[in-house]
């Protein structure tokens, strides 16, 4: 009987571990995806030739390194995930000023707020740099393609 109780509770354990992995998964999708959709709308990106997909990695890795929380499991993690998924969507508020004053609610004061707008807003640009860096450092150490050959005489 008491062995029963044990596997019981072992497999309860992992069905809420589970449950939160899942949880955390899905609040850092809608994450990336909110910096996704942000990241498609400027156009200067497509002038240093940055795929979106490439820059939303890198934002979010960055981001998430000045989040509350450890792991992508820590509650403080995922509400922080859910918190900035928010504030990504404030454009798309009819009632900006509500929607700021629950923004103000959400993170638990203003300064955390433009604590994390700034996070976020230092992620994206160091982001920028980084990348073009990157393609500038690749471009340098390719190699030039070899010069035609003359055209021979006949």
């Amino acid at each position: 009987m008491n062995q029963t109780k044990r596997n019981t509770m072992k497999k309860l354990i992992a069905l809420i571990a589970a449950g939160l992995l899942l949880t955390a998964c899905t609040d850092k999708n809608n994450y990336e995806q909110a910096v996704l959709e942000e990241v498609k709308k400027e156009k200067d990106l497509q002038d240093y030739k940055i795929t979106p997909e490439h820059m939303t990695s890198c934002v979010v890795d960055l981001s998430s390194k000045n989040m509350p929380g450890i792991i992508p499991v820590d509650p403080s993690r995922m509400q922080a995930y859910r918190s900035y998924t928010k504030m990504l969507k404030l454009s798309e508020s009819n009632d900006p000023q509500k929607y700021l004053a629950e923004l103000r609610t959400e993170f638990g004061s203003p300064k955390a707020l433009a604590d994390a707008h700034s996070n976020y807003t230092q992620s994206y640009m160091d982001c920028i740099a980084a990348i073009i860096a990157e393609s500038d450092d690749s471009a340098k150490t390719e190699k030039p393609a070899a010069p035609a050959a003359p055209p021979q005489q006949p």
